[in-house]
């Protein structure tokens, strides 16, 4: 695979899609803390870790760069969620229309979780392709599960230690922003490697249906290179 040309086959463009798709969904359900024995998970804990998934396929198939720019998509494509919410939830409620407190009371603290869920999946995100590119170089493109696990290991806890301070600092004990913080990471981890068969096929059949994988020599890891795909 040629790493100089832009790659927007099918199959990338619903990469794209889908990161993008549950990353507004994942914000959405956030909002809501789950009960898990001795130890507490957001709602988002169900959909969220697949978007990491998706981005070792991406960082693994297309490369860092094209990684970058599906990470700023999804970036682009949450803060506009956020936004039109916001702007349903503004709206004056028409005659009829009953459910504006409980919309305000389920969606209303949805900006500052946005806010936190921006800074955290952008840190993240870009650290998780950072550390999974490099380490592809550093082997020689060996040990995909390897590289998968640790990548997503450094990726979840930057993300982890980012967001629930922010989303939930003043709002929840500190003792459970700790758990929260510690188990999410680690859960997240145990979640990629549970999945890693199913991630090892899936980017088997990319290669195969790219016809090869990008090796990022030379590549530029500045966040906001966005031009360089």
């Amino acid at each position: 695979m040629d790493n100089n040309k832009p790659v927007f086959s099918l199959s990338f463009v619903v990469l794209s899609v889908l990161f993008c798709v549950l990353l507004i969904v994942s914000n959405l359900i956030e909002i809501k803390t789950v009960d898990a024995g001795w130890f507490s998970i957001t709602a988002g804990f169900i959909v969220f870790p697949l978007s990491y998934i998706l981005n070792d396929c991406i960082v693994e198939v297309y490369g860092f760069r094209k990684a970058r720019l599906v990470i700023w998509l999804g970036f682009a494509m949450s803060l506009m969620a956020a936004l039109f919410l916001n702007v349903a939830i503004w709206l004056p409620g028409g005659a009829d229309w009953h459910g504006q407190e409980a919309m305000e009371a389920v969606y209303g603290s949805v900006p500052r979780i946005m806010a936190a869920s921006f800074l955290a999946f952008l840190c993240g995100s870009m650290i998780n392709a950072y550390v999974m590119s490099r380490m592809k170089v550093a082997s020689g493109g060996r040990n995909f599960s390897v590289r998968a696990i640790v990548s997503t290991l450094w990726g979840e806890g930057a993300d982890s230690v980012i967001f629930f301070p922010v989303a939930f600092g003043g709002v929840l004990p500190w003792d459970t922003i700790l758990s929260l913080i510690v188990t999410q990471a680690l859960l997240k981890t145990v979640y990629e490697v549970l999945v890693l068969p199913v991630t090892c096929r899936v980017v088997k059949r990319l290669k195969a249906i790219e016809g090869g994988e990008a090796m990022d020599g030379g590549v530029s890891y500045k966040w906001w290179k966005i031009n360089e795909v």
